[in-house]
Parts: structure tokens; sequence; C-alpha cells
């Protein structure tokens, strides 16, 4: 297909997809949508470094977690089993599976936990 079926074909393409969303508008299909009015939340997207978000958009779209998230969930996890336990070999064994994924994250990401 040479550039200039391609370019006709992209702008046939655009011009019906335009056609369909200014109609939507017109019948009022956007005025009920969640956070209609609202500003958009684009924290999560600047804290992802520029070569990471599309990967992590993929990740987070098919409803993967990354590690570094998994990772900090079970420290957290680990920090309340701690909180609930009176058995101090308990609070031991734990204390070292944290300390354990500390260093893994540590490594993998050069991240702390604050």
């Amino acid at each position: 297909m040479n550039l200039s079926i391609q370019h006709d074909a992209m702008s046939i393409f655009q011009y019906i997809a335009e056609q369909r969303i200014r109609e939507a508008y017109e019948k009022g299909e956007f005025d009920n949508l969640p956070g209609y009015g609202m500003p958009i939340d684009n924290s999560d997207y600047f804290a992802v470094p520029a070569e990471e978000r599309i990967a992590v958009h993929i990740m987070k779209n098919a409803g993967i977690v990354p590690e570094e998230i998994r990772i900090r969930k079970r420290i957290y996890e680990l920090t309340l089993l701690i909180k609930g336990s009176a058995d101090q070999r308990e609070k031991d064994s734990l204390l070292k599976e944290i300390a354990f994924l500390e260093d893994n994250l540590f490594i993998k990401t050069g991240k702390t936990i604050p």
C-alpha cells in the first residue's frame, strides 16, 4: 500500500471517528460520565518514569500488579501481622521477612520504604 493511499484511508477513518464523537457529544452521551467536569488526575501517570509509562499502562489494563507494588503490599501486610501478634518469635520471623523484602525492593528499584 503506497503512502498516499494509507494517508487517504487514515483521513477517512479520522473523519468517521470525529463525526461519531461529534454526534455522541450532541446527543449528550458524554454528560453523565464518571468524573464529568472534574480535572483529570494525572499524578499516577507522572509518578512513573517516562520510559516505563507504556509498560505500566499495559500491565494496569491487564490487571497485572507491578512487582514493586506487590512487594510493598506484602510488607504492609506483614507489619499488620506484627502489630497483631503477641508472640515474639513470630514477630522476629516477620521482621526478617520484611527486611528481606526491603532489600529485594532496594536492589530492584533503588527505592527504600520510608
